[in-house]
């Protein structure tokens, strides 16, 4: 009753109740965070490309001695191409090369500054050919930063790889897993997922893009009980239960975390009115039916009641995703707050009765010894 009448307090914090549907499940579990919705593009990488500090080995081969790089007697040496040192590309964005102007390679593909040279060249050499690989690779890197065993910069795979390979190439995760979260960053763009994200749902596991910055860090997941839970009603041991339970895993449902509360206390709670506290963005809870205009901020609080005397709620809260810093409020039973008041009148009418019965005992005391004293009979006083 107090959750309900609540809502209606001008001068408490506003919340709003929504009670747990299958609408309102469906519209949580597609808001849940996911790499694969905040980086829609699931294509690999496009081609490495040279960028302003990449290193290139260039090598010009001529149809035959006597050109402009293969002297004469090149029958002294083998082969009819040069090797030039490794052309660094500049700030400017262009590598040098002999007899040829700038050649531009910031941007583009090694494939793409062969074509140029050649281009630059063919009418000084003979029949030109050019060959260009990179040879340090100081742009196209992917950093892995955070808990994993061998953090650093890597090298784009030309071929591509996904998050978990990159995480790989760091010697993966220092725990074991499930307390870690995964951050992505690219372009400026961020998200998280928990580490167990990207092991059972692939989706999650895209492509990773050069540039790209993944961190992982450790923070254990926990959830916060209140009210009549098995778990604080058979703490008898003198010491206060604990204030939060952990995950234990990367995701749990809110049937197993109020199993891990040791469930509903059958002699107190109520089970049509099981609460569960949490902030929602203001997009899913006004998909969710709240009026977010009474609300100031991004983040609007929702309480989300939960009727575990229809069946139905079972089914429901074993789909219900519990999230870190979730709390869960087990309301009393009627019949609890009943036996409660009743307890404390009782309290009340024996605390007044005391004094007036002690009066009576001792009025009825002083009258005995009054008839005793004029008869002459001795009375025991106890």
């Amino acid at each position: 009753m107090d959750v309900h009448a609540g809502q209606q307090d001008p001068g408490g914090l506003q919340y709003s109740l929504v009670k747990l549907t299958p609408e309102v499940l469906d519209i949580l579990d597609r808001a849940v965070p996911r790499l694969s919705s905040e980086f829609a593009d699931r294509r690999p990488p496009k081609a490495l490309v040279l960028g302003i500090g990449d290193g290139v080995h260039v090598s010009i081969f001529e149809a035959g001695s006597g050109g402009l790089f293969i002297p004469a007697q090149a029958s002294v040496r083998p082969g009819n191409f040069i090797d030039l040192p490794i052309q660094y590309v500049d700030n400017n964005g262009n590598i040098t090369v002999p007899y040829a102007p700038p050649i531009r390679a910031a941007g583009r593909t090694p494939q793409d500054v062969q074509q140029s040279i050649v281009a630059a060249l063919k009418n000084r050499a003979i029949d030109p050919q050019a060959v260009v690989s990179l040879a340090e690779q100081r742009t196209s890197l992917v950093s892995v930063l955070g808990d994993v065993k061998q953090a650093g910069r890597f090298p784009a795979n030309a071929a591509g790889e996904h998050v978990l390979d990159a995480i790989a190439r760091a010697q993966g995760p220092e725990s074991q897993g499930f307390d870690e979260w995964v951050v992505l960053e690219r372009a400026g763009r961020r998200a998280s997922v928990p580490f167990g994200a990207l092991v059972y749902e692939p989706r999650n596991n895209i492509w990773v893009q050069p540039n790209d910055t993944i961190y992982l860090y450790r923070e254990p997941q926990t959830f916060v009980v209140f009210g009549a839970s098995g778990r604080q009603a058979t703490s008898g041991n003198g010491a206060p239960p604990p204030s939060q339970i952990a995950f234990d895993a990367w995701r749990i449902s809110l049937a197993e975390a109020v199993a891990k509360a040791g469930g509903l206390s059958d002699d107190r709670a109520d089970p049509g009115a099981v609460f569960l506290y949490r902030g929602e963005t203001r997009e899913v809870a006004q998909s969710i039916g709240v009026d977010v205009s009474k609300f100031n901020g991004p983040i609007v609080p929702v309480i989300y009641l939960i009727d575990l005397r229809d069946p139905a709620g079972y089914f429901m809260t074993t789909k219900f995703a519990m999230r870190n810093k979730d709390v869960i409020y087990i309301s009393n039973a009627f019949a609890v707050e009943s036996t409660k008041a009743m307890t404390y009148f009782r309290t009340i009418v024996g605390t007044a009765n005391d004094p007036i019965a002690a009066a009576t005992q001792a009025a009825t005391l002083r009258n005995l010894l009054s008839s005793a004293s004029t008869t002459g009979i001795a009375v025991a006083v106890p």
